[in-house]
């Protein structure tokens, strides 16, 4: 088997996955077995897995269905922890930007440019701008840069790069550069890179218990939550990466000590592009009373947010307010010329922040902290991870596997800064070729740039479903952005299982066109009934299920309240729920 066959996430290798999940025993286990599918549970296993140990992976829900698929789609260094002086999380996150970039994940990642306006012609000048000069000098020490150097704009500049900005308001503007990539997918891949270097991965499987030999975690028992079969998975080192759920799996452990995750609710929306002028690939960064508006150019919209209140409702439930959505557009406006009003939202998504509060002095428990993320033992053979910002996901990875292994794999050191994540190698070749991949397949620019960012190398075999099947070629009727091959590929090698895997995460049409993908719910469906094996009862089960999750989160967008909008979406999950 080829390692592009391994990383396929298919129906029959979700089978197998389980089955090598179930063959780990007591006398045989597993070296690591790492529970959370988000950005840091993905990163962990494929470190783990590239390390040569024996590693699977479960996911409660879908590859990032939390947090991890609702963040403002940037890999950036983090400007604003420059005014907490916070010099070493900042370095630390711009080269792990770069080595995306550059390196290991040139497909997923791509340089974004910022405007930051001024509207104090001196004092934010000299203040912001002394800030991206030392945000630039920190990315030139000991290598070669990523990204361009920043540079200042006068007041008619500005307007020519962002002619949408407040010319009245602003005086000014700072131009410089980040990154940016798709969250949900880059957490898929790093999956399906584990996978690639076999690693035991299976998404919509619950832990419902800990395994215990004498006061050690050993594994833990799981729920197929297809079947409803339970076995256990044992395992000499488990690593929790949890999210804002880690304080429950921590209770279910039974363990004394742990760590402290309060939640906080981050809103975006997005708007149609040609609402607001702008040269392509710029955006806008500017300070809020409580958090960063970015204006972020994301295809054919622009992504707005975001907010920063807590959560004291289920995780399970989060949704935007009325609110939330009029807090963005606000404060939007403030920096904007035209006005943007509710009808211009095409859609909104909402996502939970896990913050990390303080391990406590004196407690007893083995810890390892950084500024910004904790590795910490909540039982001998547990380890959890929490905090922490996407861009560090590697390093946080690294943290944990190497606290996880210390003393039951000692010399077993990270590689994951020189191992690529899959569709990374052979990339670079495509993107030479893209003209004759358009040409070949009556793709224009456009749609050729979006497939090779989305797929990188593994392009290549969503183009083998249309020369078996040409009628995969054609765009979806409801979302034509998205061609039926990318449909079908999902199912067959990045483990969507249901209906709004896809709507969700594999596309994002929940918040790409303004029905939030409802119209395009039976094409789909339809298209990957006959893969998952659905008959018509089911398959319709799939598309009411997905209609009354969307119409619950459209009735939460209404309210005035965390409450009413959990309450609403209490009732009404995403996928349906197991006969």
């Amino acid at each position: 088997m080829s390692d592009q066959q391994r990383s396929a996430l298919t129906p029959a290798s979700r089978v197998e996955h389980l089955a090598r999940l179930r063959a780990a025993t007591a006398q045989d286990p597993l070296d690591v077995l790492v529970i959370g599918g988000g950005v840091n549970g993905a990163g962990a296993a494929f470190d783990a897995a590239t390390r040569g140990l024996s590693v699977g992976l479960v996911e409660t829900h879908d590859w990032a269905s939390g947090t991890s698929s609702r963040s403002s789609k940037l890999m950036h260094g983090g400007l604003r922890y420059l005014q907490m002086l916070d010099f070493k999380l900042v370095a630390e996150a711009l080269r792990e930007r770069d080595l995306l970039i550059e390196h290991t994940a040139p497909h997923l990642v791509k340089p974004i440019k910022f405007v930051f306006p001024f509207f104090k012609k001196v004092v934010d000048r000299a203040f912001i701008g002394s800030g991206v000069m030392l945000y630039d000098a920190m990315q030139s020490v000991g290598r070669k840069r990523a990204v361009p150097m920043h540079r200042h704009l006068l007041h008619g500049k500005m307007l020519d790069v962002f002619p949408a900005l407040d010319g009245d308001k602003a005086v000014g503007a700072l131009e410089y550069y980040d990154a940016q990539m798709d969250d949900a997918r880059f957490v898929m891949m790093l999956v399906r890179s584990a996978a690639q270097h076999d690693a035991a991965v299976a998404n919509y499987t619950t832990v419902v218990d800990y395994l215990h030999e004498g006061s050690r975690v050993s594994g833990a028992r799981v729920r197929d939550e297809e079947t409803g079969e339970e076995f256990d998975v044992h395992a000499r080192e488990t690593i929790l990466a949890g999210g804002v759920w880690t304080q429950d799996q921590q209770e279910l452990a039974g363990a004394d000590a742990g760590l402290e995750v309060l939640a906080s609710k981050g809103i975006h929306i997005t708007i149609a592009r040609d609402r607001i002028p702008a040269v392509p690939d710029t955006g806008i960064i500017t300070q809020t009373e409580k958090s960063v508006l970015f204006i972020i150019p994301w295809d054919e919209y622009w992504v707005i947010g975001t907010t920063d209140t807590p959560w004291t409702q289920d995780p399970r439930d989060v949704g935007a307010t009325s609110d939330d959505i009029e807090y963005v557009l606000e404060h939007a406006n403030a920096v904007l010329a035209d006005d943007l009003a509710r009808e211009d939202v095409i859609g909104v998504y909402s996502g939970l922040r896990p913050l990390l509060q303080p391990v406590k002095k004196g407690s007893d428990a083995s810890t390892k902290v950084s500024r910004e993320h904790t590795v910490m033992e909540i039982e001998p053979g547990l380890s959890a991870i929490a905090g922490g910002k996407y861009t560090t996901y590697r390093v946080m990875a690294e943290d944990v596997v190497d606290f996880a292994i210390k003393d039951s794999q000692p010399g077993r050191p990270s590689l994951t800064r020189s191992i690529p994540v899959i569709g990374a190698q052979g990339y670079e070749a495509l993107v030479r070729d893209k003209r004759e991949i358009g040409r070949r397949y009556g793709f224009d620019e456009l749609r050729t740039d979006r497939l090779l960012f989305r797929y990188g190398a593994l392009l290549s075999d969503v183009l083998a479903l249309i020369d078996e099947d040409p009628s995969l070629a054609t765009p979806l009727e409801h979302a034509p952005r998205y061609l039926r091959a990318e449909v079908l590929y999902a199912v067959r090698a990045e483990g969507a299982r249901h209906l709004a895997d896809i709507l969700q995460r594999r596309t994002r049409l929940d918040y790409e066109t303004r029905d939030r993908g409802v119209d395009a719910a039976d094409e789909v469906a339809a298209l990957i009934g006959p893969e998952l094996g659905w008959d018509e009862t089911e398959r319709a089960r799939e598309i009411d299920t997905y209609r009354a999750f969307i119409t619950a989160r459209l009735d939460g967008e209404r309210t005035t309240s965390d409450a009413q909008a959990a309450a609403r979406l209490a009732d009404a999950p995403e996928v349906p729920a197991r006969r």
